[in-house]
């Protein structure tokens, strides 16, 4: 109290804070009670339109503080005199003994805020508001630890203990001894943060360590905190005892280690409610898919071992371990189509579980706690087939997977010689960062990280990779196109054996002669995207996109007619009926596309009308001689490799509003050079507002 009495009559520490007056102030005879109530007048950090609309220069708050020494409370409310019958402002401050350590404090902080009307200005009122709050709240600990040092500069690093006066004393001496004088309190690393309901625990000048009577559990041995947890407040220490005991009483399985219950009440600032929510969570999550045993039960195809262009690399200054990521040099399409999300999933937690067991590793090795590890990623090479829908959503469910069951693991992230496209794939994955981890980003543009505050300020000389024009070798895999003879069917896919998120969002189609493969979008927007991708595993085949204003007939699987031929390996679905006739019942929105063989295809349309879009899969028959009606001999031989006249496609489609189209860098209208090396021909149509791209 005698660090927070300093604040008054102002405070250059605030400089919003002008001034204040004493309007009344009240002592009991015992002193122990004392109430003390000032006008302060406040210079509010507001645009000037708005003050001069308003007709002020200054708002006044009352505030309210009443110590009980006694019961060894503080309680503080302020509320706005200017205004009042526009605004209501409400806050109040409490400062209490803990109940398990009567030498810690316990903090709480509430607001409210009630804008009845301001001129039209309401939403401009609540915003400012919110920011001069959330300011103060902020700056609070800085303040009281300003006034706290100048105590005790002046000598004062002692505060005794509230007494009853001698009569009251000696009354009372022999049923209730006097509690032992505890010294004043010093204010450690603030809890509180954004928002109303904040709490903080304070600490006292004695060891955390210490053990109070009755309690022997209730503290952690200091040496264990400084060489596996490092530094913790009181506040921090107690609310890791406190979860623990939880988990303890509660919890079926695997008790998790400290440093890890440590992570997750940090992902959530401490709030024990948070952090008990997700860690429970995650607790489920790793049992249901045996996570815990995922480094000796699982091993990674040979694909992932060959093409995913990443691996450990020694450890950063810091001692963290080191992991290198070459992004650029990955096909992230090809991995995923030879691999299926699951598999990278599985690899990437595999990544994560190795990192846990580094730190622990390190720990031991530096003698210091090491929760967490640096992440090196190189962009050279990245370029827009990087950016492929598909690849990206799957990148996106590894981060949401990752945030939930790994907070708080990256220590440091170094993005190296970010590309122009960057931004574009910034902007689509950094919503899904949390905003604590993002804080953790360096990003060098080109060759920014041989300069000053670059990669030589966070990881020693000796290890930079060779690829970073270091001397040490480094034996991450260079990456590269994954063949296209390792792809695999969706029907492969789906085999695979436990499911960590859900199915592949591809589809495997059979086209016969006469039989086509049909997928009917219907669009209510005009205006709206139609995106697809897929590759052609065998045969040749046309692509069409039709449009009609009327639904066909329910879809229904064929049997291929006069064939007499199933479809084990994908589906065969035709929508447009016999009698239907082209240019009367529906018409053709894009010239017809021919796919060869091994080809993959990428393209968007941009609808002009609602109704019902079919795309169209067809079987390329093969062209007759222009001056005979017999078949050339290439034809004949090509036509021997395609066995029983099928083609088979693997085929991804999407739709999306036009708006989201255009920033989404799914749109291919901006992507024909994006492909580069995978590019071998594009084909668009500047009528239908359309675009495809076909790579070898």
């Amino acid at each position: 109290l005698q660090a927070y009495e300093r604040r008054f009559p102002t405070c250059p520490l605030i400089p919003m804070f002008v001034a204040s007056d004493t309007v009344n102030e009240y002592k009991s005879e015992d002193e122990a009670i004392h109430v003390i109530e000032r006008r302060c007048k406040l210079d509010i950090d507001a645009p000037r339109l708005l003050k001069k609309i308003a007709g002020v220069d200054y708002v006044y708050f009352v505030q309210k503080n009443s110590l009980n020494r006694r019961e060894r409370t503080l309680h503080i409310e302020a509320y706005n005199e200017t205004f009042s019958n526009r605004v209501i402002i409400n806050e109040h401050c409490s400062y209490t003994v803990h109940p398990d350590n009567e030498d810690w404090t316990c903090f709480e902080q509430s607001a409210s805020l009630d804008i009845k009307s301001f001129f039209g200005f309401e939403s401009t009122v609540e915003k400012i508001a919110m920011k001069q709050y959330t300011s103060n709240i902020k700056k609070g600990k800085e303040i009281i630890e300003y006034y706290l040092k100048q105590l005790e500069e002046e000598g004062i690093t002692f505060v005794p203990r509230w007494t009853p006066p001698v009569a009251c004393k000696s009354e009372s001496s022999t049923s209730h001894p006097r509690r032992p004088v505890s010294p004043a309190i010093n204010i450690p690393e603030s809890a509180t943060k954004e928002g109303l309901n904040n709490k903080e625990i304070l600490n006292s000048s004695s060891s955390p360590s210490e053990p109070t009577a009755g309690t022997p559990d209730d503290k952690l041995d200091a040496d264990y905190i400084k060489r596996y947890l490092g530094d913790l407040t009181p506040m921090q220490e107690s609310c890791l005892i406190r979860l623990r005991q939880w988990l303890q009483e509660t919890h079926k399985g695997k008790i998790p280690k400290d440093e890890h219950i440590l992570r997750f009440l940090r992902a959530r600032d401490f709030n024990i409610d948070k952090a008990r929510e997700i860690l429970c969570q995650s607790l489920t999550w790793r049992k249901q898919h045996q996570v815990d045993y995922i480094l000796d039960t699982w091993n990674p195809p040979q694909v992932l071992q060959d093409y995913y262009a990443g691996g450990w690399h020694h450890h950063d200054k810091d001692g963290r371990p080191l992991y290198v990521l070459r992004l650029g040099q990955m096909d992230t399409k090809g991995l995923v189509r030879a691999l299926g999300e699951e598999a990278l999933l599985r690899y990437v937690l595999s990544i994560n579980e190795e990192g846990l067991r580094r730190c622990e590793e390190n720990t031991k090795v530096f003698g210091r706690p090491i929760s967490s590890w640096t992440c090196l990623v190189d962009l050279e090479g990245l370029n827009m087939r990087h950016l492929w829908r598909p690849g990206v959503k799957a990148l996106l469910r590894i981060i949401e997977v990752v945030e939930a069951n790994y907070p708080e693991t990256l220590g440091r992230l170094l993005i190296l010689r970010a590309p122009r496209v960057f931004p574009v794939l910034w902007t689509l994955v950094s919503p899904f960062i949390d905003d604590n981890t993002r804080k953790k980003f360096l990003i060098y543009a080109g060759n920014d990280y041989q300069g000053p505050g670059g990669l030589l300020d966070y990881i020693d000389k000796e290890i930079i990779p060779d690829f970073l024009g270091g001397e040490c070798m480094c034996e991450v895999p260079e990456g590269g196109l994954v063949p296209k003879s390792l792809y695999r069917t969706a029907e492969e896919l789906e085999n695979e054996d436990i499911k960590l998120w859900t199915e592949t969002i591809y589809q495997s189609a059979s086209v016969f002669k006469g039989a086509p493969h049909e997928v009917l979008i219907q669009i209510v927007d005009a205006s709206s995207v139609i995106t697809w991708d897929f590759d052609v595993c065998k045969g040749d085949i046309v692509f069409n996109i039709f449009h009609s204003k009327r639904a066909p007939q329910p879809p229904k699987k064929d049997s291929l007619g006069a064939h007499s031929i199933t479809s084990p390996g994908g589906n065969n679905v035709q929508l447009i009926d016999k009698v239907w006739q082209l240019g009367r019942d529906y018409s053709m929105v894009e010239s017809p596309l021919i796919c060869k063989e091994g080809e993959s295809v990428q393209g968007s349309h941009v609808t002009r009308w609602p109704g019902f879009y079919i795309l169209q899969w067809k079987f390329h028959s093969m062209p007759a001689c222009a001056t005979t009606n017999l078949p050339r001999v290439d034809d004949v031989l090509a036509s021997l490799q395609v066995s029983s006249h099928k083609c088979k496609v693997m085929y991804y489609t999407e739709v999306i509003g036009s708006e989201d189209f255009r920033g989404s860098m799914t749109s291919l209208e901006s992507s024909h050079s994006g492909f580069s090396q995978l590019s071998a021909a594009t084909t668009s149509s500047s009528q239908s507002h359309s675009s495809s791209m076909v790579s070898r």
